[in-house]
């Protein structure tokens, strides 16, 4: 696939990884880590995107904890472009730094947004879907969306509900919806017209900014002359001094979820129902999971040590680099080792991990998060 001459990819980093304690780290978070591979998350999610847009286009919006470690991930991508926030503001005030960053030199240019640390199994695909989006959100005011079908009645996840289908198979969209109780979200799966919201989203630098400027006045112009100042001796100084003075709040319900309340004709969204092999690894229980998918292994444990036995045990997860592990008679366990930390959970309890760090966090215990 050849590069896109109007295509900038936008990597949203500065997340903590909570629920991946004690492995994910202040410093060293989720997406830096190669839970999939050999390659970190982040390194994984700009190659499968840089087919597309040569390293130039490319930019990251993260903190000053990880961003020394992201740039010794990501040589190739220009230092100036891999921004950290002074504060974290969620994901509207971040993707919205770079519409206004890009609406300077390139308005019409189509701003992909994308969370770096998720996994993609079919990536041919995924670039394909990610195409038409490209042109959708090139031909007008147009905000799209991939769309994840739902296997199962999940109540981590937001979502949309898709509207009319033309016949290339993008959909209107009606609503947002976050994250739904247990019988709302079975009730989005059995109509069949409910996605997950990935949280990749394409529009061009106009669009978004223009939202923004739309449903977060307040926030938009401080954005807007942090932009101005990107380039200058006084750009750390304005970052840091107007950064923190935005609205702490979600993209989605900044712009989209007022935008679909507008209906199907004046919200000017669409959604690309996706399939492409996607997974967002959002605890040890989906990466458990994910890799048992893969591989199917023998009572479906998956253990990274120096050596292992197993006896009478299923279903555990464990990660114990270094040592002989031995699981005897136990199933459905989470157990992970680092040099300073011991976890031991269930994988049902696994989204809970994340209470853990809220927990040190409050103590002060700073060496461990």
């Amino acid at each position: 696939m050849r590069e896109n001459s109007n295509f900038y990819p936008v990597i949203l980093a500065g997340g903590r990884g909570t629920r991946f304690w004690p492995l994910s780290r202040k410093k060293r978070a989720k997406q830096l880590l190669a839970l999939d591979g050999r390659q970190s998350m982040i390194q994984q999610t700009v190659a499968r995107l840089r087919p597309m847009a040569p390293a130039k286009r490319f930019w990251i919006i993260t903190n000053h904890d990880l961003r020394p470690r992201i740039l010794r991930q990501l040589p190739k991508l220009p230092k100036p472009q891999v921004l950290a926030e002074p504060a974290g503001r969620n994901t509207a005030p971040a993707i919205g730094l770079a519409a206004f960053l890009l609406l300077k030199a390139d308005p019409d240019g189509v701003i992909g947004m994308f969370p770096s640390d998720h996994v993609i199994a079919d990536e041919k695909r995924y670039r394909h879907t990610l195409q038409r989006g490209i042109e959708i959100a090139s031909t007008g005011e147009n905000i799209v969306v991939l769309g994840i079908r739902p296997t199962r009645p999940e109540t981590g996840y937001g979502y949309v509900e898709a509207g009319a289908a033309s016949d290339a198979n993008v959909c209107s969209v009606r609503r947002f919806t976050e994250k739904p109780d247990d019988k709302t979200a079975a009730e989005f799966v059995a109509a069949g017209n409910y996605f997950w919201n990935s949280g990749m989203f394409l529009w061009s630098a106009r669009t978004l900014a223009n939202a923004l400027r739309e449903h977060l006045p307040k926030t938009a112009p401080l954005l807007e002359e942090i932009a101005a100042a990107f380039g200058t001796r006084r750009f750390a100084a304005t970052f840091q001094k107007l950064y923190p003075k935005c609205e702490n709040i979600s993209v989605d319900y900044a712009v989209l979820e007022p935008r679909s309340a507008k209906g199907e004709q004046g919200g000017n969204m669409f959604c690309l129902p996706a399939e492409f092999g996607w997974n967002d690894l959002g605890s040890w229980t989906a990466l458990h999971e994910h890799h048992t998918a893969k591989s199917r292994p023998r009572e479906n444990n998956l253990i990274a040590s120096s050596g292992h036995f197993v006896l009478n045990a299923q279903g555990n997860y464990v990660h114990a680099p270094g040592k002989f592990v031995a699981a005897v008679g136990v199933s459905d366990l989470v157990v992970v080792e680092t040099e300073d930390a011991l976890l031991i959970t269930t994988r049902q309890r696994a989204q809970d991990v994340g209470k853990i760090v809220k927990y040190l966090d409050e103590k002060k215990l700073h060496k461990l998060v």
